[in-house]
């Protein structure tokens, strides 16, 4: 390595063009690739901003041969050279910089690399345990810097937009009272408090609304949310959102701010031009027409109600579900090129339905002439006009039933049906369609508790037209909520809040929180609502899943730069890890081991 002091680049690997023709410039990055043709040799250098050809030709002097002959990929190196416009023929489109390339005057070594655990770029798949745990060279591929890149610009946009809307950025705590949210809190053990415990805020619910009372009036925060649960494809331990509160807004206000506010920045990130509104749904259409409260709407396929109709039927399966108060719904899978509806296909499908609660999954195949055929078609004899009608098929379809007792288990079953048949039929358009889902259950029971519980979080507004049965009728309130969901995923949900002491204290107590304990875990909130609060309403937007969907990824590991596994750990630091007794003495804690299976 040369022992002087490498030179300090004066422009980036993705900069030149063939305006910069016989300037001298020094670029620092890392071989991306290297190819010795004998006394001739090409280097792509590579950056955060590109890659730039970098050329030491047949007449270099023998020092600047042998530092070019000492090069391996990915070592860290300085270049100084001269700019030149390449040949009509050597033009090279795919790069920023295809049409210059330099050439070499004198090249630094910064530092060397080991040899690598797999090749950056090279267009094959890498296991991720394996990029994981060399994620500081994973960061180091194009696909990785321009993920973060577009995540930077999301972030950056959403706060310029804000600001402009009079929000004020406000940090809340990272240490707090553990307060029951849905999922186990992690919890950080006080060293000066023995037997006390902060916890990691699952979200700044409690403090941005504390802050309304404060009279903030608005406020937002890239926050970072913990919650200890099973990690998956578009969940971590630990997450970002971007958390909103206003101040005497209602559930229309704060829909206009997000559809505005997402407008703006999908066209200044990535030009998109987004409806002025989205397309709003009530949780019963959804789940009735999509059979899911976060639709893919990017193909069509909506879900019919079949009752009447089986029940003209012969099919004495689908007559006793619907005499016994079940539900029969159907699908329709459209005649595709290409695609066979066999037997094995339809057990596949039937499959994805079992995996939600379906006993089985009938079908009828659509023929000339309005002929069904196989499946089930024999008991729709005479209803064939209605049975297509109602259901919208037609020659080379196939009809797919599922009948089931329990209304939600029928539609998520066809979902999942629905959304096998948009991916294998190639039916989802290359667009982002958000839409609204409104006008939520405000409470679920817990069949296995025996009691009803929050079915977004117990800070939420009934609606108004359910105060006077909140108890006498818990199931049958909606709540003044709202999800965000975009291709298919939630991507935000938010709520107009409850600021009435006594309201507050209702909804506690139908959640199996009695006056003494919700004066336990939540005093210091009840206490804040004694002193005139404001109404207010907000929603938080998961950063990680709107970066994951407009980068067209499927998993937000790809979207942050030092994720957990699917495992909820980090190959790279090996976290989590023990302590030394130390540490466990200083925080009186004792390790109390599981005791191994016999």
């Amino acid at each position: 390595m040369s022992e002087e002091v490498f030179s300090q680049r004066t422009t980036t690997c993705g900069a030149l063009t063939k305006a910069d023709n016989g300037k001298t410039v020094v670029l620092n990055g890392w071989v991306h690739r290297d190819r010795n043709h004998g006394a001739l040799h090409f280097i792509n250098l590579r950056d955060r901003y590109g890659i730039t050809q970098v050329v030491v030709d047949d007449d270099a002097s023998e020092e600047l041969q042998a530092v070019a002959k000492e090069l391996h990929l990915e070592y860290c190196i300085s270049v100084t050279g001269v700019v030149r416009v390449r040949p009509d023929s050597m033009v090279n489109p795919e790069m920023s910089t295809g049409e210059i390339e330099v050439k070499a005057e004198k090249i630094e070594i910064l530092s060397k690399c080991a040899p690598l655990p797999f090749q950056i770029d090279d267009g094959k798949e890498t296991r991720e345990d394996l990029r994981l745990k060399y994620r500081y060279l994973d960061l180091r591929s194009q696909g990785m810097q321009k993920r973060l890149k577009l995540r930077h610009d999301f972030i950056l946009s959403c706060r310029k937009y804000l600001a402009s809307r009079d929000f004020y950025e406000i940090e809340t705590p990272t240490m707090i009272k553990s307060t029951p949210e849905g999922a186990r809190d992690f919890l950080v053990p006080s060293r000066i408090y023995p037997g006390k415990f902060y916890a990691l805020p699952q979200s700044p619910q409690l403090f941005k609304q504390i802050l309304m009372v404060g009279g903030m009036d608005k406020y937002f925060q890239i926050a970072r949310c913990y919650r200890d649960e099973d990690a998956r494809g578009d969940r971590q331990l630990e997450f970002t959102q971007l958390d909103l509160e206003m101040s005497f807004v209602k559930r229309d206000d704060v829909l206009s701010l997000m559809e505005e506010l997402f407008g703006h920045v999908f066209k200044e990130v990535m030009d998109y031009e987004l409806p002025v509104h989205f397309r709003r749904l009530s949780y019963t259409e959804a789940l009735n027409t999509y059979g899911c409260d976060k639709p893919d709407l990017r193909f069509d396929l909506p879900l019919t109600d079949l009752n009447e109709l089986a029940q003209k039927s012969s099919f004495a399966t689908f007559g006793e579900i619907v005499a016994n108060g079940g539900f029969v719904k159907a699908v329709v899978a459209p005649k595709t090129e290409g695609v066979d509806f066999s037997r094995k296909y339809i057990t596949e499908l039937e499959d994805a339905a079992k995996i939600y609660g379906a006993a089985g999954l009938a079908w009828i195949k659509v023929g000339a002439d309005k002929a069904l055929s196989g499946g089930v078609s024999k008991f729709f004899a005479g209803l064939e006009d209605e049975l297509l009608s109602r259901v919208g098929a037609n020659e080379g379809d196939m009809i797919l039933f599922v009948a089931h007792q329990n209304w939600k288990k029928c539609c998520a079953s066809l979902s999942a049906v629905r959304s096998k048949l948009g991916k294998d039929l190639n039916l989802i358009r290359k667009s982002f369609e958000f839409c609204w889902i409104i006008d939520f259950p405000l409470f679920e029971y817990n069949e296995s508790e025996g009691h009803w519980e929050a079915a977004h979080h117990m800070f939420s507004m009934p609606q108004v037209e359910y105060l006077d049965t909140l108890e006498s009728d818990p199931g049958s309130v909606k709540g003044d909520l709202y999800d965000l969901v975009l291709n298919g995923y939630e991507v935000a949900s938010g709520s107009i809040r409850i600021h009435d002491v006594e309201l507050q204290k209702r909804i506690f107590r139908i959640c199996n929180f009695d006056d003494e304990t919700a004066e336990e875990r939540f005093g210091f909130l009840l206490n804040a609502f004694r002193f005139s609060p404001p109404p207010h309403g907000g929603i938080a937007p998961g950063v990680d899943r709107m970066v994951m969907i407009m980068s067209e990824q499927t998993s937000i590991h790809e979207v942050i730069a030092f994720p957990k596994n699917t495992a909820a750990v980090s190959p790279m630091d090996d976290s989590p890890s023990e302590v030394d007794q130390q540490q466990l003495d200083d925080l009186h804690l004792i390790i109390n081991y599981p005791k191994p299976k016999e």
